[in-house]
């Protein structure tokens, strides 16, 4: 799906790009700039941009004209999600973010080697596909799907593979929250290590 992007990075399949406020986890409630990439082979059943994981629907864009966009916009957050991001060199769009003043935030799986400048990384594992294990010593987050209840000893497993100043997020999935949030709610209360996320957007309906 990445053969056609260059391996520099210049180039890199846009599927969205859009001004709104984070909806979920450390930086929830926070106005970002988010760019979404498209392309991801993790294949998560309940996943809702089933629409970005094929990188050929999406154009190559170069990397300046988003930095352009991104700077237009008063509040100097980008936040690259996808699909999976990390299929791709980050580097060369992230630098040119942070030479702008603008703060580099991933969400990612983790499921391909950490290329890029972040100031936040979002790490939610997917049991799809593994992490690569190195990238979980880089995440500021790790934030966790729970679609059932062995989601909460899965996401315990992967709470070792982070450092110990990481925050660590439950979050329902949307069509199981009202069945997953009094679940949730009783975890976080017996292991207080653990945060509750909402996917808040969704509740304000914005994008």
């Amino acid at each position: 799906m990445s053969q056609q992007v260059p391996e520099d990075g210049t180039l890199l399949p846009l599927m969205e790009e859009f001004y709104t406020i984070q909806g979920e986890g450390y930086h929830s409630g926070k106005a970002a700039y988010f760019i979404r990439l498209g392309g991801c082979d993790v294949g998560c059943h309940w996943c809702d941009v089933k629409e970005s994981w094929d990188a050929s629907l999406h154009p190559l864009t170069h990397a300046d004209q988003i930095v352009a966009n991104a700077e237009r916009y008063p509040g100097k957050a980008v936040v690259i999600t996808g699909g999976e991001p990390l299929i791709y060199n980050l580097d060369y769009l992230t630098a040119e973010l942070r030479k702008r003043g603008i703060k580099t935030f991933i969400e990612t799986s983790g499921a391909y080697p950490l290329s890029g400048y972040w100031d936040w990384i979002c790490l939610s594992p997917k049991k799809f596909k593994s992490p690569v294990p190195s990238i979980g010593q880089h995440a500021g987050e790790l934030k966790v799907i729970v679609f059932n209840k062995s989601d909460f000893a899965w996401a315990e497993s992967h709470a070792q593979l982070v450092s110990p100043d990481c925050k660590l997020y439950l979050q329902p999935e949307w069509s199981k929250s009202q069945e997953m949030i009094p679940l949730i709610i009783d975890y976080v209360k017996e292991n207080p290590k653990w945060e509750i996320s909402l996917q808040t957007h969704k509740f304000l309906n914005i994008p």
